[in-house]
């Protein structure tokens, strides 16, 4: 659902794609928030929620583009992120709270989520508080936060996850598998991140990384788990067999939480399987958002 309002100034851009497309911007409490859309027209568009450390400009193309042939995309940097102003907060329920002012202040009365990541934990407290807003989930590599069983990844996927700044031989580490195919597929997703060349967000700055550091170690914690068991929405949970950053193990305790939830597990593929199986991974959400 939209309204006829700020909402409509943006169904312009149908024929563009990820790389073409201009960025925009919109404020809502206090913060000018940068977000790309795109896409056929729906109804109810798409909001994709990133992942720590991630801009617009870590969203994969191939992905992007393959949902856009479908429905409208909104992609956003929130709060203290890539292009938009504002400080990022040190909470997941701060994130969700900027998010929910983003998508309000497009004009939007409900909206399909993909929370990717730290962004599906973000995506997971925007549809328990705010239902209405939501119409379906999918939780994409992402966890389970404060649940009984849940794992943990390894300490030295944290030492590389918050080093300084990340070299591509730590994206193929952390988002991909050991295998000569899922790398192969990690530096293809990597050369098609270079494809746009203009406008493009800048590297989280330190602070908003210290901030979600933060954000994500409470989250283990004190995370939404316990309330999914409320959610009435379809949820999509999905990840790669072999997720070293949030252990594929989690994403089935969300699947066992929420009562209308089906889960996806790709072969061969770690915590970037959503850039590995691009294309399988769009068709499955197509299927799952009509």
């Amino acid at each position: 659902m939209r309204s006829d309002n700020q909402w409509q100034a943006y169904e312009e851009n149908q024929q563009l794609t990820a790389e073409t497309v201009e960025t925009s911007f919109v404020e809502a409490g206090g913060v000018t928030f940068a977000f790309r859309t795109f896409g056929a027209k729906s109804v109810v568009p798409l909001v994709m929620v990133q992942r720590f450390r991630g801009t617009l400009d870590d969203w994969d193309p191939a992905l992007i583009n393959r949902l856009a042939q479908d429905r409208t995309i909104i992609m956003f940097d929130n709060a203290g992120v890539g292009l938009s102003s504002g400080e990022a907060p040190d909470t997941i329920e701060g994130m969700a709270e900027y998010a929910i002012a983003f998508i309000e202040a497009l004009g939007l009365t409900q909206v399909d989520l993909l929370g990717f990541s730290m962004g599906g934990y973000v995506a997971q407290q925007v549809t328990v508080e705010r239902p209405d807003l939501v119409r379906r989930l999918i939780l994409a590599g992402t966890g389970s936060g404060a649940a009984e069983g849940a794992q943990k990844g390894e300490a030295e996927v944290f030492k590389v996850a918050f080093k300084p700044v990340n070299e591509p031989e730590d994206f193929l580490f952390l988002f991909f598998d050991s295998t000569e195919t899922s790398r192969a597929a990690g530096e293809e997703y990597l050369l098609r991140l270079q494809r746009r060349t203009v406008s493009r967000a800048p590297l989280v700055k330190a602070e908003s990384v210290k901030a979600q550091i933060h954000a994500i170690v409470a989250w283990g914690t004190q995370s939404a788990f316990e309330r999914l068991v409320d959610l009435k929405q379809p949820v999509l949970v999905a990840n790669g067999k072999n997720d070293i950053m949030i252990p594929t193990f989690n994403s089935y305790l969300l699947f066992q939480q929420i009562p209308n939830a089906e889960l996806a597990l790709y072969p061969d593929s770690g915590h970037g399987f959503l850039f590995q199986y691009a294309e399988a991974f769009s068709r499955r959400i197509s299927e799952f958002l009509k």
